[in-house]
């Protein structure tokens, strides 16, 4: 019980934030190997479709997909340069922010304990709720897509319904359909990672403020 009363808040913090960012890795990687796998073998596999992707590009290229990363970046930024370099010396044991001097100055638990539940939950929510890459149903569509853009068959089916049948015409729709859908798909991601960067940010100011008030 003693151990947890001289729990120091500030170290405990930096351990913290590491356990989720392997963890988080470790829940991503078989997304990882998934693109990885797809994007190697894309040049070789796809390459017409490809070149149709390149065309498609600037969906990407918008403030909604731009924005929350530069967010999150400055969020993180502005956390490490707190803990590593305006505050090194709250680490040390004599002025440390310790479980117990947390809860002697019992106010400071008013913001420090919701923000920290917020956090935890937020966190663990985000390590649940990964998906995963159907790599196998993928690379079906994306074959099936590039036969249609190199087939011949596509040239004999526009010239027979008289143009109003464009298998390369109706592939690329369908590619800029889905890379609209995958493009509001990042964007929520990358907002949902500012709010888990912001979560962690106000929480470790509580911890700073506490300390600096203590």
């Amino acid at each position: 019980m003693s151990n947890i009363w001289s729990l120091n808040l500030i170290h405990f913090l930096d351990f913290y934030f590491a356990l989720l960012f392997f963890a988080g890795i470790f829940r991503r990687w078989s997304q990882y190997q998934s693109v990885g796998n797809l994007v190697l073998a894309g040049p070789q596999r796809w390459p017409n479709l490809l070149k149709l992707l390149s065309e498609y590009r600037t969906i990407f290229l918008t403030w909604p997909m731009i924005l929350p990363a530069l967010l999150a970046l400055g969020l993180w930024v502005a956390q490490m340069l707190a803990s590593r370099f305006v505050f090194p010396h709250a680490g040390e044991a004599e002025s440390a922010l310790t479980v117990g001097r947390l809860v002697d100055h019992w106010p400071a638990l008013i913001l420090v304990l919701p923000l920290g539940a917020a956090m935890v939950g937020f966190d663990l929510c985000t390590l649940y709720l990964i998906g995963q890459i159907d790599q196998a149903a993928l690379e079906k569509h994306f074959d099936e897509a590039e036969y249609w853009l190199r087939s011949k068959t596509s040239d004999v089916v526009r010239v027979v319904s008289f143009g109003f049948i464009n298998p390369r015409r109706m592939v690329a729709e369908e590619v800029e359909k889905a890379l609209v859908e995958v493009g509001d798909m990042l964007s929520f991601n990358l907002w949902w990672v500012t709010i888990q960067v912001g979560l962690r940010l106000a929480f470790a100011l509580s911890l700073w403020v506490t300390w600096a008030l203590a």
